[in-house]
């Protein structure tokens, strides 16, 4: 029963990935060729992906820049590829910012920028404003990871320290026209969020990257402290009219792979709750809550003999604080939702990042049966102090169940599917 259930949950994970692939729905959603050039910038963890779906529907040449994380790059046909640091921005982001800058100064009115944007784009592109430099960028980033800030907040900090993001590679591309056509990994789809929105206008305030840095503990390097106070710093906002010829599209989003995935599940014989995908915290103390919820639902399903999986969307987050560990939060809540259950026999569970990668990786994710408890016994595992110090990889890597599958060239965050079998 175990393989069986292992397989159908690796079934709806299939089910996200194939629903995240841009393919079906990016040639449609292409602008019309302008009376003058036409220049590509794609950025994130979908960008070779998009980028060779939009070159290839393309009717002409599409010149441009591609930005990837090591791990996906791939020659594209027309297009200079660039690999860049992420999570933590590095001389590469820094070079690719200064080439998407460039591309999109060289427009005029009668121009086209096409920005093809996905998760990951934040540290991808990371062109520090005059006065810092990509140490001071590197500091705040890795304080702000570390902290547990959902990436709203994280982003807001970053679009005003930066030279691209919050609105800015569209103001350098005035007064061409620019489509940014976008795979959301982000609660909400905001546009702002996405990316940290290089190409729309960004209401949040200097203010507020600086009361985020305060409300998680973080002092900032100096440098950072005085641009935050600096007026000149601020970002473009909505009204100005830079953005007068600029269009947003989400092609697709969070909620779109899920009720996919729920559809997979339904074909599968499965009943379906369908939890959202707006979750967003702590997630050992979401996983908490799901255990409750699981053992709730586990009434029914033993009533009815029919088994049930609960599914959901978000981005979690952990907080390292000072302790070390190697763990993402989709590893962290399976391996805390696990612990609430005990051996519970009838509830397996799959918690994992669509990019492939749950934090620093390698794992994706992981699996949850009942049979790990007595397989860490067995092998002298504590269970419990790898959750305290935040060593969940290390954990289902030891017990081979986690989910390695490398970078999967696409992102709409996370994929839980909690499953509730008759006994």
């Amino acid at each position: 029963m175990a393989n069986a259930s292992v397989s159908l949950l690796t079934a709806l994970w299939e089910a996200a990935l194939t629903a995240a692939d841009p393919a079906g729905v990016l040639p449609a959603a292409l602008p019309s060729p302008p009376p003058g050039r036409a220049v590509v910038v794609a950025v994130g963890k979908a960008a070779a992906r998009m980028a060779e779906i939009a070159v290839a529907a393309w009717p002409g040449r599409l010149p441009g820049v591609v930005v990837v994380p090591p791990g996906l790059a791939r020659r594209i046909d027309g297009l200079e590829l660039r690999v860049a640091g992420h999570p933590i921005p590095d001389a590469g982001s820094v070079a690719a910012a200064a080439a998407a800058l460039e591309l999109a100064e060289g427009l005029g009115p009668d121009d086209l920028l096409l920005c093809l944007l996905s998760g990951g784009g934040s540290a991808l592109l990371a062109a520090p404003v005059p006065g810092l430099t990509l140490a001071d960028k590197r500091a705040v980033t890795r304080a702000l990871l570390a902290s547990g800030a959902p990436i709203d907040e994280i982003n807001c900090v970053r679009r005003h320290l930066s030279a691209v993001k919050g609105g800015r590679l569209a103001q350098a591309a005035w007064p061409a026209r620019v489509v940014t056509l976008a795979v959301s990994d982000v609660v909400g789809d905001r546009p702002e969020v996405i990316a940290s929105g290089p190409t729309v206008a960004d209401a949040s305030t200097l203010g507020e990257a600086r009361a985020v840095l305060a409300r998680h503990g973080i002092a900032p390097p100096p440098a950072v402290a005085a641009t935050l106070r600096e007026p000149a710093a601020e970002t473009p906002k909505p009204g100005d009219r830079v953005f007068q010829h600029c269009d947003y599209q989400v092609l697709v989003s969070p909620r779109q792979v899920l009720a996919a995935v729920a559809d997979a599940a339904r074909r599968l014989g499965l009943e379906v709750i369908d939890l959202g995908v707006e979750w967003t915290g702590e997630a050992r103390g979401v996983a908490r809550a799901m255990a409750r919820r699981a053992q709730a639902e586990l009434i029914g399903v033993r009533a009815s003999g029919r088994p049930r999986v609960l599914l959901s969307g978000g981005e979690l987050t952990v907080t390292q604080a000072a302790v070390g560990g190697r763990g993402g939060p989709n590893a962290e809540f399976v391996l805390a939702l696990g612990l609430a259950l005990g051996e519970t026999p009838e509830v397996y569970a799959l918690a994992a990042d669509t990019d492939g990668i749950d934090g620093s990786g390698p794992p994706a994710g992981a699996f949850w049966t009942p049979a790990l408890p007595a397989r860490a016994r067995a092998r002298g595992l504590d269970l419990a102090a790898a959750l305290e110090r935040h060593d969940s990889h290390g954990a289902f890597l030891a017990l081979e169940a986690a989910l390695v599958t490398g970078r999967t060239g696409t992102n709409v965050n996370d994929l839980r599917a909690i499953l509730l079998l008759p006994p």
